[in-house]
C-alpha cells in the first residue's frame, strides 16, 4: 500500500502533527465555508464576501502589530466590517455594494499602514504573506478548538435563518410581505459570513479566501439545483479541494528546485478552478448535443 501511494503522498505525509492539524483544520473551515457560500452566491454577495476577506487583513495585520493571534484579528475586522455594512444600507443590491465598496476603501487604507507598520516597527518577518496568503501548515493545534467554536456558531446561525434567508434571498419584496423581518435577517446572514470569512482568511489568505467560500458553491449550484443539497455538496466539494491542495502544496517542497514549497492557497484555487470549470461539461455537452439534432420538417 505504501509503494502504491509513494507517487502521490510524498515522505512524511502521514506521520507529520503539521499536516494533520492541516487537514483537519482545511476540513472544518471547508465544511463552514460552503453551505455560507451557497447563500453568498443566490444572494449575489460574492463582492461583499471578498470585501470581508480583504477587510480581515486590516485586524490580522494589526493583530501581528500588537502580538496576538491573527484569528482574533481577521475575526473582529469581519464583523466589525459587517456591522458596518448593516448600518450603511444592505437592504437592496445597490446599496449593499456601495456600502461593501465604502468599507474595504476605507479597511485597505488601513491594512496598508498596518503592514508598513509591522515591517518597520517589528522583529516579524513574513507577516504580509501570511495575511494576506495564509498559512495553514503553520496554524497551532491550540488554535483548533476555537475554530470549531466559530464554525458551529456559523452554522448554526445559517439553521436557525436558513428559510427565512432563502425566502428573502430570493424575493425580498414576498418575504417581507409574508412578515419576514428581511433586514435583521440579512443582518444574521452577514454574521455567518464574517465568522466564514474569518476562518478562510485564517487558512488560506485574506486575498484568496474568496476562492474557498466561493469556488465550492458557485460548483455545487451549477450540479444541483436544491439549495439544501447544493450546500451539502459544496461542503464535501470544499474538504476535498482543501485536502487535494494540502498533498499538492507538501509535495511541492520536493519538486525542483528542491525545499522551496508552494502555498496550499494557489493549489486551493487551482482546484476550485478546474472544478469550477468542469462542472459545465455535462450541459455544455447536452448543449452540443441539442444542437446537433436536425429540427424535422
Amino acid at each position: 500500500m505504501s509503494h502504491f501511494l509513494s507517487p502521490l503522498f510524498a515522505q512524511g505525509f502521514f506521520t507529520s502533527s503539521t499536516v494533520h492539524t492541516g487537514l483537519i483544520v482545511g476540513a472544518i473551515v471547508a465544511v463552514v465555508a460552503g453551505p455560507v457560500g451557497v447563500f453568498a452566491v443566490i444572494r449575489g454577495q460574492s463582492f461583499a464576501t471578498e470585501a470581508l476577506s480583504d477587510v480581515g487583513a486590516t485586524g490580522a495585520s494589526a493583530a501581528f502589530l500588537i502580538s496576538i493571534g491573527p484569528l482574533w484579528g481577521f475575526l473582529g475586522a469581519g464583523v466589525a466590517a459587517a456591522a458596518a455594512m448593516e448600518l450603511i444600507g444592505i437592504q437592496r443590491p445597490r446599496g449593499r455594494d456601495l456600502a461593501t465598496g465604502i468599507v474595504l476603501g476605507a479597511a485597505l487604507g488601513l491594512a496598508a499602514l498596518f503592514l508598513y507598520l509591522d515591517t518597520t516597527q517589528t522583529s516579524s518577518t513574513g507577516t504580509a504573506v501570511s495575511v494576506l496568503f495564509g498559512e495553514l501548515f503553520a496554524v497551532a493545534s491550540s488554535t483548533v478548538p476555537v475554530i470549531v467554536a466559530l464554525a458551529v456558531v456559523s452554522l448554526v446561525l445559517l439553521l436557525l435563518i436558513g428559510r427565512p434567508l432563502l425566502l428573502s434571498s430570493v424575493n425580498p419584496d414576498l418575504a417581507a410581505a409574508r412578515g419576514v423581518p428581511v433586514r435583521l435577517v440579512g443582518a444574521a446572514y452577514l454574521l455567518a459570513l464574517s465568522l466564514a470569512v474569518s476562518l478562510t482568511a485564517l487558512t488560506i489568505g485574506a486575498i484568496l479566501g474568496t476562492a474557498l467560500m466561493i469556488g465550492p458553491a458557485a460548483t455545487a449550484l451549477r450540479l444541483v439545483k436544491r439549495p439544501a443539497v447544493a450546500m451539502a455538496v459544496a461542503a464535501g466539494l470544499g474538504v476535498l479541494a482543501t485536502w487535494l491542495a494540502i498533498v499538492l502544496a507538501y509535495d511541492s517542497y520536493y519538486w525542483p528546485p528542491h525545499g522551496h514549497g508552494w502555498p496550499v492557497s494557489f493549489f486551493l484555487v487551482a482546484v476550485a478552478l478546474a472544478m469550477y470549470v468542469l462542472s459545465g461539461v455535462p450541459a455544455w455537452w447536452r448543449a452540443r448535443r441539442t444542437a446537433a439534432v436536425p429540427v424535422p420538417a
